[in-house]
């Protein structure tokens, strides 16, 4: 608890109550959840140094890392890897080596306190290692926690290092993850491909239900890597994962914050719902220490808007009336959507992951705004469509079209990619 408060006083005046009203309703979803028993589990990470060191002798490596690239024993993979072997460059993706810099920002290469190793941004100008930066590089090495989202960037930057890899002829290592969401749930809709963007790197459903590697099998068979034919690729699997289980499962409340707005695991489960807010007036909670679990606007009715929601009667999950002052905060996000400005909304409580589904959420969420607040509610058409993946939820929810429709409309191209996905799953 005391680290908790540690933060709280980098808040002035009488937005602290707003805070830690915020704060009691998250440690309240938090013991909502069932408690779980810690199982084990070996990353690719570990099992390369262990198992597959061979493969590293008399190389000059580059590598794809972040912060979360650690070992079982805490110790960051570069400081391993560059004691023993030839490694550089080092490549990194949204929000920096250090996962300190806020969402959308780009930027530049070596924005790192070290100086031994070359290291390349791959959220600037350039998002796809070029022949320069691969210059001498004998074999690259991809180790990134994802959090098995489409519009996470990270599934972004594996698929151009995989493509630089092939286009360049240098052997490609994925150093496999969880996924923290487990890896049976699939959810949302597929992308069209008019909408391909960094956002949306494939046409995957939302919530895809596969871990790195996995993923990077599903690019490289169904053929959407360029010059894939030339790919040399090596995933060093997990050891004891299992699909049904979530990321607590394995490391408890050992969570490291993938990017400055996920900072745990509650937080990922509702992202891939909530994270559409981002393409509409609605406050998706940054600015605030509890992004994507709270939501608002200043026009909104908290108790109505719940009475909507609760009519929906919708699975494993249910929300307290809340409201909140968007702040700009270092590193998360400093201007957010209302700075500022007092919101109303809600906080959403997960009761039980197994039955929530975030994407179906999200669309229910955003469905039922707009019927409440018509007149004040906008879409951002263009970032709204990319993150969905098509042109057509909009004017659903516009048409009045319910959402259980709209959801059900996505079931067909669903089932095909859940269908294709089987032959790549490698747990």
């Amino acid at each position: 608890m005391n680290l908790f408060f540690k933060r709280w006083p980098l808040i002035i005046n009488g937005r602290l109550f707003f805070i830690l009203l915020s704060a009691a309703f998250y440690i309240s979803s938090i013991q909502c959840q069932p408690q779980i028993k810690k199982t084990h589990l070996i990353t690719g990470a570990d099992r390369l140094l262990s198992e597959y060191s061979n493969l590293l002798v008399n190389k000059k490596i580059g590598v794809v890392l972040n912060q979360t690239s650690r070992l079982s024993n805490g110790v960051h993979l570069i400081d391993t890897l560059s004691s023993l072997y030839n490694v550089t460059p080092v490549f990194s993706p949204e929000h920096g080596f250090k996962g300190n810099i806020e969402a959308g920002r780009k930027y530049s290469d070596n924005e790192t306190d070290t100086t031994k190793i070359k290291f390349y941004s791959l959220y600037g100008t350039v998002k796809k290692p070029t022949k320069e930066m691969l210059q001498g590089v004998d074999l690259l090495i991809y180790d990134l926690q994802d959090i098995g989202v489409r519009y996470y960037t990270f599934i972004s930057t594996l698929f151009y290092v995989m493509e630089a890899a092939a286009d360049n002829n240098i052997p490609l290592i994925i150093l496999d993850r969880p996924n923290p969401l487990g890896g049976l749930k699939v959810e949302g809709p597929i992308l069209q491909n008019e909408y391909l963007s960094f956002i949306g790197i494939s046409p995957i459903a939302i919530r895809y239900g596969l871990t790195s590697g996995e993923l990077a099998k599903y690019f490289l068979g169904e053929g959407l890597i360029n010059n894939s034919s030339h790919l040399n690729l090596k995933i060093i699997e997990l050891r004891y994962w299992n699909r049904k289980k979530y990321f607590d499962s394995y490391y408890g409340n050992n969570w490291q914050k993938t990017s400055p707005n996920i900072p745990n695991l509650n937080t990922a489960i509702v992202y891939p719902g909530t994270c559409l807010i981002e393409g509409t007036n609605i406050s998706e909670g940054r600015g605030t220490y509890f992004p994507f679990l709270q939501i608002g606007a200043p026009f909104i009715n908290s108790d109505s808007l719940i009475i909507e929601l609760n009519r929906l009667n919708i699975k494993g999950v249910n929300y307290t009336p809340i409201s909140f002052i968007p702040l700009s905060i270092p590193e998360m996000a400093t201007e957010p959507k209302y700075k500022n400005e007092k919101c109303y909304g809600i906080f959403i409580n997960i009761t039980d992951r197994y039955e929530f589904n975030s994407v179906n959420f999200g669309i229910k969420l955003i469905s039922t705004i707009y019927k409440l607040y018509k007149k004040e509610f906008e879409f951002n058409e263009v970032h709204f469509n990319n993150l969905i993946g098509n042109n057509i939820t909009i004017k659903q929810i516009k048409d009045g079209i319910e959402p259980d429709v709209i959801i059900q409309s996505w079931h067909n191209d669903l089932n095909n990619f859940n269908n294709k996905r089987q032959k790549y799953l490698l747990y």
